[in-house]
């Protein structure tokens, strides 16, 4: 779409307004009519895409606007500010009549009481939850101190997608929650007080209401120091994070919906239609239990900044790690399935080297050449450091098409204009060639799935002991506690033929 047709959908919403349009604007303008809190906030941010889509080009360079673009700016401006005032006053009355009896809920129609700031979690609207929960991580200090940019911009991503996400928020990222939850992973016999106590009752009630919560054992960690939900690719070494598809399911397996999708046919005058109807497979995923044992000094502070940001990376090293390992060559049984087994059990997906155990100047291009067309639009890379080392060096002097980036970079980005990501656990281009290894994949990896289910829990092991001689005499105390953390995850691919994988053999 070039830059004179970009704000043609913002102007058609608009309704063509005219420049005289913009002197009467008074009230509510009837883009706004009708809409609850929750769809006007949407549409603000519909509203938002097109207005920078109208402002900026895609490069960031300032557009020069047309005066109907111009004017469906500056309207779009205007009923941008109507509307965030209008969700302002909304949450201004939920605020002050949040203490006074059912018959004045009733009245206000569409305003909860929120005298309980627990009680109504479970059963509030989805996109309620997500106003108030986007207003604790914008205006808590203390609770988000320690997290990076990126892991903002993640989690607000996964409270718009996800309304239990923000309904967590908002059962334990509260003052009391941290504060008992701190207690009970650090101190063996934590005395609570009434609002801790409350906080926590509050956590077991959302947890027996909620299908994601594991439903025994374990105290929910504060979303924003959840490894398993504030784990970016940003902030990590897993790429899968970054380009795989997520979701959030409430059971022990998620089952979706693929097709290849309806076959069209032209045909004569008045004859009968042909049979198009797709066939519909339902792949499943498991999710499977990831444990963890962290054993720790009882000298780890009680600050929550500090602690916080401590706790959340200790927790979420092993566990990254993991996951990297397993969503490239877990083997689906007790354990995620990876896109390296996925694809290595499907012969059809195959595309050999040309030269046996080495990764020749030809092999890319037959690699991303047998991606399906329609798959090559969203494609990535995925390979170890080996391959892209490889690839690196096949540009020569009789082979200047292959040249990728020379020896000050560290790694080839970017194959055929698509990005390119590194599991260590790839295999390298001089493993054993005795059996076909992939050395490399390429293809769409919104066809690998990770299914989540709910956040991470941890569990306080007091006390640790150890002999001081190896198989004898009394355990001692060590001076140190460990945690136990758990949290349930799985994967597979979806869709294999979305991928090409590139054998040694």
């Amino acid at each position: 779409m070039g830059d004179e047709d970009k704000g043609a959908d913002l102007y058609e919403l608009l309704l063509g307004k005219k420049a005289d349009d913009l002197k009467n604007v008074r009230g509510l303008p009837d883009e706004l009519r009708g809409k609850t809190p929750e769809e006007m906030e949407l549409f603000v941010q519909v509203l938002d895409a097109h207005l920078r889509s109208l402002h900026q080009t895609d490069e960031g360079e300032l557009r020069d606007k047309s005066d109907a673009e111009q004017t469906a700016f500056e309207y779009g401006l205007e009923i941008r500010k109507i509307a965030l005032a209008k969700i302002d006053e909304h949450r201004a009355v939920v605020e002050v009549f949040r203490r006074k009896p059912r018959a004045v809920e009733r009245v206000f129609d569409g305003v909860r009481n929120h005298e309980d700031p627990y009680g109504d979690v479970r059963r509030l609207p989805a996109g309620e939850a997500r106003t108030l929960a986007m207003r604790r991580l914008d205006t808590d200090r203390v609770g988000t101190a320690h997290l990076a940019d990126d892991q903002r911009t993640h989690i607000e991503s996964l409270m718009r997608s996800d309304p239990w996400i923000a309904r967590r928020i908002l059962v334990t990222e509260t003052e009391e929650y941290r504060s008992a939850w701190m207690k009970l992973v650090t101190r063996p016999h934590p005395q609570l007080d009434a609002d801790e106590q409350r906080a926590l009752a509050a956590w077991e009630e959302f947890r027996a209401a909620s299908e994601n919560v594991v439903s025994a054992g374990g105290y929910g960690i504060p979303v924003f120091i959840d490894p398993s939900i504030i784990l970016t690719a940003q902030g990590s070494g897993n790429p899968f994070l970054e380009i795989a598809k997520q979701v959030q399911i409430n059971t022990n397996i998620w089952r979706g919906v693929t097709s290849a999708g309806v076959s069209w046919t032209f045909q004569t005058e008045a004859a009968a239609a042909s049979d198009a109807s797709p066939v519909l497979a339902q792949p499943t995923i498991t999710v499977h239990m990831a444990r963890g044992f962290m054993p720790y000094s009882i000298e780890v502070g009680e600050d929550y900044p500090s602690f916080a940001s401590e706790m959340s990376g200790l927790l979420s090293a092993g566990y990254d790690e993991l996951l990297v390992d397993k969503f490239t060559r877990g083997t689906g049984t007790g354990e995620p399935r990876g896109i390296l087994t996925a694809l290595s059990a499907n012969t059809n997906v195959r595309v050999t080297v040309t030269t046996v155990g080495t990764v020749g100047a030809p092999d890319p291009y037959k690699a991303w050449q047998a991606v399906p067309q329609r798959f090559r639009r969203g494609a990535s890379w995925l390979m170890s450091i080996s391959a892209n080392n490889a690839i690196r060096q096949i540009g020569t002097a009789n082979v200047f098409h292959g040249y990728t980036v020379n020896l000050p970079q560290m790694w080839a980005d970017q194959l055929m204009g698509k990005p390119v990501f590194e599991s260590p656990y790839m295999p390298a281009t001089t493993t054993s060639n005795t059996a076909p290894e992939g050395v490399a994949i390429a293809g769409d990896f919104s066809n690998f799935v990770i299914a989540r289910h709910g956040g991470m829990s941890v569990e306080l092991i007091p006390q640790l002991f150890q002999q001081v001689t190896a198989g004898t005499g009394p355990a001692v105390p060590t001076g140190q506690r460990g945690w136990f953390a758990y949290a349930r995850i799985g994967s597979n691919s979806v869709n294999d033929l979305a991928f090409r994988m590139l054998v040694n053999s």
